[in-house]
């Protein structure tokens, strides 16, 4: 785990950014999701999850910006962590991407020019083309975690998950046991 200068980290951004689908075909729409795990708990259960038609019940995690077809500029998909406004009975914060599904399952191969960049402040942490993931229809694009009342620290990358994106809210924390 990286933690930013030693203090950790406070104010993160991850942003999304996809291509616009081909004129004739059904819209690409990725979602940023967040999921919150209690420090007795850190693997189990998210005791919240934030996207697209919800919100953290402290104002903590915020979606900025959402897009339905990623035709914005530049990143379409912008979602804001303040982790140092985070009460300390939480420990992890796991962040995805998930595809939204229509009449045929899209994964990210037949998504256009998808990127993803997670920063503090004027920091990039990690960026990344989903390239990776490929035959997923979702992915973990990060995790920030903490001891106690201690500082964040941050773990970066892609794991993809083939399934339901309910199911992928769901267990989206708890495949990645240490």
């Amino acid at each position: 785990m990286v933690d930013g200068l030693n203090k950790g980290l406070r104010k993160v951004e991850i942003a999304v950014r996809w291509d616009p689908s081909p004129a004739g075909q059904p819209t690409t729409d990725l979602d940023l999701v967040a999921a919150t795990y209690l420090a007795d708990d850190p693997h189990g259960d998210p005791a919240y999850v934030v996207h697209f038609d919800s919100r953290s019940p402290d104002g903590t995690i915020t979606l900025n910006r959402d897009s339905k077809d990623g035709q914005g500029f530049g990143y379409d998909e912008v979602m804001t962590l303040e982790l140092d406004r985070l009460d300390v009975r939480y420990a992890r914060v796991v962040v995805g991407v998930v595809i939204q599904q229509g009449p045929a399952e899209r994964t990210f191969v037949s998504v256009g020019n998808p990127g993803l960049r997670i920063r503090e402040g004027y920091n990039v942490l990690t960026e990344d083309d989903f390239g990776g993931v490929l035959g997923a229809t979702a992915a973990t694009v990060a995790e920030f975690a903490r001891d106690g009342s201690g500082p964040w620290g941050f773990r970066s990358g892609l794991r993809g998950f083939e399934g339901d994106p309910v199911d992928f809210t769901r267990t989206m924390g708890v495949a990645h046991r240490p």
